[in-house]
């Protein structure tokens, strides 16, 4: 097929839909959201938006067709996400999480588990199922998930640990920054993936699993993380004080695999944030150009008549064009590939997420001292761009590790991206940047 950047008329469909979603759902909950000084209250606040996304089919849509999912791709995914995030990102970061938490039981969990853990989350008649992704755990001298692969002895990486006991596993430890797991009303998501030390005699990347926990476990306390912004969407302190669940709510496949786990969920919502980056940069831009058009600054023309702010505009649109074609070839390769993008999912993330960033902050300067007034929206698109490159597996702390890992392969073929071929991703190529035999 000869390359084609025309979206057909599904996408178009997807688009417009989610663009009315972004300005008749989302833009109105923005001003009730961000000025109520609770975490836990600004997501509830987002319920009822959360409800109409799930009504329309797109919070579990990437779901496969059986489960009761609309088998969206990743491209139509990325398309919604540039549209719904120009306005906010809250409820689409939670329906991120929503596929963080439930792909890799697509991708690794037996037939039980699916039919179990995919139909529930598609047949809720109250519409407000959501799934929490708990990998993320506090930062101390040798532990934090970035280092979750380092060659070294617990409590290095991953600590909350799994241990069996009969048909269920005990878990103790915390996490610090999961997705949405306290769900609605601090009490936890409907099912919350985590992410587990079944072996603790093994440290680094060795002996990690994966688990599902149900709400109404008990022995496990949420409490909301007050961030600086996607206000609308929820992150957790969890605490796991001898919670036991199902041994059958272990992934079958993650078993001692949970690292490969957390690089291919990483590679699946890299192109997802970088197109919610990229929707919330085409705001800033869209807001600052027809700002230039209508605004002299005492001159005797609107600004946009001038050379420099028509240059630093046409930079601007530039970036955000070529940003757009990365994640459309991201998306595109991860839906070729069984969602494998660990290497092209880093690399968008990490390119997009940052261009972005840059993006914003010269829509700034052109505006000018006026775009620091909080009656025009840049504090907030600032503030967005901000986090994009230091969350969903940081730029630096896992992404370009990533990335370096696999070009330090010997078997790695430079060209194999350009042209659609699989790169591979192994166990040997985690833990580049770490530190062997290092002690705690």
């Amino acid at each position: 097929m000869p390359i084609d950047f025309q979206l057909s008329k599904k996408e178009l469909g997807l688009r417009m839909q989610a663009r009315e979603f972004g300005d008749q759902i989302l833009r109105p909950l923005i001003a009730k959201v961000e000025s109520e000084p609770d975490p836990e209250k600004r997501f509830q606040l987002t319920k009822e938006a959360y409800r109409a996304a799930y009504a329309d089919g797109s919070a579990f849509g990437f779901l496969p067709k059986e489960y009761g999912g609309a088998g969206l791709s990743t491209l139509d995914y990325a398309i919604i996400a540039e549209e719904l995030c120009a306005v906010d990102p809250g409820v689409p970061t939670t329906v991120v999480a929503n596929g963080l938490g439930l792909m890799p039981v697509v991708y690794y969990g037996n037939e039980d588990q699916k039919d179990r853990f995919l139909r529930a989350a598609t047949s809720d008649p109250s519409g407000e199922f959501v799934a929490g992704y708990g990998v993320s755990e506090p930062s101390g001298r040798h532990s934090g998930t970035a280092n979750f692969d380092a060659p070294l002895p617990a409590p290095a990486g991953i600590g909350l640990t799994a241990i069996r006991d009969g048909d269920e596993y005990v878990l103790n430890g915390r996490k610090y920054w999961p997705s949405t797991t306290g769900g609605w009303d601090g009490q936890g998501a409907n099912l919350n993936l985590f992410v587990v030390r079944t072996d603790p005699s093994r440290g680094g990347k060795s002996g990690i699993s994966a688990i599902m926990v149900e709400r109404g476990t008990l022995g496990i306390t949420y409490k909301a993380i007050d961030k600086m912004a996607h206000q609308g969407a929820r992150n957790d302190e969890v605490t796991f004080k001898n919670v036991r669940v199902p041994a059958r709510n272990l992934i079958e496949e993650t078993i001692g695999n949970g690292d490969l786990l957390i690089n291919r969920n990483f590679g699946w919502s890299g192109p997802l944030v970088s197109a919610a980056a990229l929707g919330n940069a085409r705001g800033a831009y869209e807001y600052a150009l027809e700002w230039a058009k209508n605004n002299s600054a005492g001159g005797p023309e609107p600004i946009i008549k001038y050379q420099n702010v028509g240059y630093v505009l046409g930079d601007v649109a530039t970036r955000i064009e070529a940003c757009r074609y990365f994640v459309w070839k991201a998306a595109h390769y991860l839906d070729s590939h069984d969602y494998h993008g660990e290497m092209i999912g880093a690399m968008c993330k990490s390119f997009v997420t940052e261009t972005t960033f840059d993006c914003v902050y010269k829509c700034m300067q052109v505006v000018g001292t006026n775009s620091a007034d909080r009656k025009l929206p840049f504090a907030k698109f600032f503030n967005e761009s901000a986090i994009f490159p230091i969350y969903d597996g940081g730029n630096f702390g896992m992404q370009r590790r990533r990335v370096h890992g696999i070009l330090a392969d010997p078997g790695y073929d430079p060209r194999a991206l350009a042209e659609n071929r699989p790169v591979e991703f192994t166990r040997e190529m985690e833990g580049i940047d770490t530190v062997p035999g290092a002690s705690v």
